[in-house]
């Protein structure tokens, strides 16, 4: 069922009771939305968190919670620098707004785009971020050979094959390995990304841009 018609289920955490109801209440007057406490929000499917500042005790957290349920969260914030993002999308926030400009509206646009794996970044946020991962591609995985998909040039060419469909026998005649070479690239693909099978990591592939 589309997330526009079925509830959503969201709790809401922030640094004071007050803070807590308004941002409840602002959700809660919004179509599809269901509030629940806080005590339940492993059962939820989006976390709204509330902060002034990501300070290190905000940043801890955020990771006990990424630790603890795996929830998308919506961070509204008075303030957040670029260099802050990074650890903050590393705790599973996929939506930021500004405190200051924080709507009903907003709040559940940034809800709904969180319950269906999108998100929704400040575009000057968003602009560092991109310049972030320029810069780590760049810098990191350029040298390595790897990008950030986490897969090398020699496995992406294997996968690119795999996707025409063809098998282990006509992978290997095309790229000049032996069979066994690309069984072993094949299964440190799976291995390490833990995808199930060779269509799980085609798929993989494909959803990360890189074939």
């Amino acid at each position: 069922m589309d997330t526009e018609t079925r509830q959503i289920t969201v709790a809401v955490h922030a640094p004071d009771p007050i803070t807590t109801a308004g941002l409840a209440s602002q959700l809660g007057t919004q179509q599809g939305i269901d509030i629940r406490d806080w005590e339940q929000r492993a059962e939820t499917d989006v976390l709204v968190f509330a902060a002034e500042w990501l300070t290190p005790e905000t940043v801890l957290w955020l990771r006990r919670l990424a630790a603890e349920d795996g929830k998308p969260v919506v961070l509204v914030v008075s303030q957040i620098s670029e260099a802050e993002l990074v650890p903050a999308i590393e705790c599973r926030v996929v939506a930021v707004l500004p405190r200051s400009a924080t709507t009903g509206e907003r709040l559940a646009h940034a809800v709904r785009a969180a319950a269906t794996g999108g998100g929704v970044l400040p575009p000057s946020l968003l602009g560092e971020l991109l310049k972030h991962v320029e810069r780590l591609q760049r810098e990191v995985l350029d040298p390595m050979g790897v990008n950030t998909a986490g897969l090398t040039t020699r496995e992406i060419d294997v996968l690119r094959l795999m996707a025409e469909g063809k098998d282990t026998v006509e992978i290997a005649g095309e790229l000049s390995y032996s069979e066994r070479s690309v069984k072993h690239i094949i299964q440190g693909i799976t291995g390490r990304l833990k995808l199930k099978n060779r269509p799980h990591a085609v798929a993989y592939a494909v959803r990360a841009g890189v074939i």
